[in-house]
């Protein structure tokens, strides 16, 4: 592997995780909002990722993904998470229906931090990567001298 495909896939790793961690940000952000643009309270949003696929010639041996090499990961898009709304009894809330019942988005918290550390240990690994292969890669051009 060249030392530039290795630079490729820490960034695409880098970019990714980066957007989750920010997709978590947002999600944080809008725990308690009740009123959106689509009506009815925030719907927790979920970065969704493929891996980008080398299917040329040198790819073709790898037994994995159908002959083809793992050349980084993309962002396919951001979803809605389809779970359905928590409802809190808060018979005050001015968008509290007839029983007293508050639809509060789908964000847990507790899920939403757990998220965000296992993706800066993702981001951490990303940057661990990309440093060992400048290191290799200046170790190299040394050896040159």
């Amino acid at each position: 592997m060249s030392v530039f495909k290795a630079f490729r896939i820490s960034a695409s790793g880098l970019t990714a995780e980066r957007l989750r961690m920010d997709t978590i940000a947002n999600n944080l952000a809008n725990a308690n909002t009740t009123r959106s643009v689509n009506g009815g309270p925030y719907q927790r949003q979920v970065p969704v990722f493929a891996p980008i696929l080398d299917r040329s010639m040198h790819g073709a041996s790898s037994p994995i993904h159908g002959g083809a090499k793992g050349q980084g990961v993309q962002v396919v898009g951001v979803v809605s998470d389809p779970s359905p709304p928590r409802l809190v009894y808060d018979p005050q809330h001015p968008d509290a229906n007839a029983d007293g019942y508050v639809e509060m988005p789908n964000v847990h918290v507790v899920k939403e931090m757990v998220d965000l550390i296992t993706a800066t240990r993702a981001y951490e690994a990303n940057i661990v990567a990309l440093n060992s292969a400048k290191s290799m890669a200046q170790r190299a051009l040394e050896i040159g001298r």
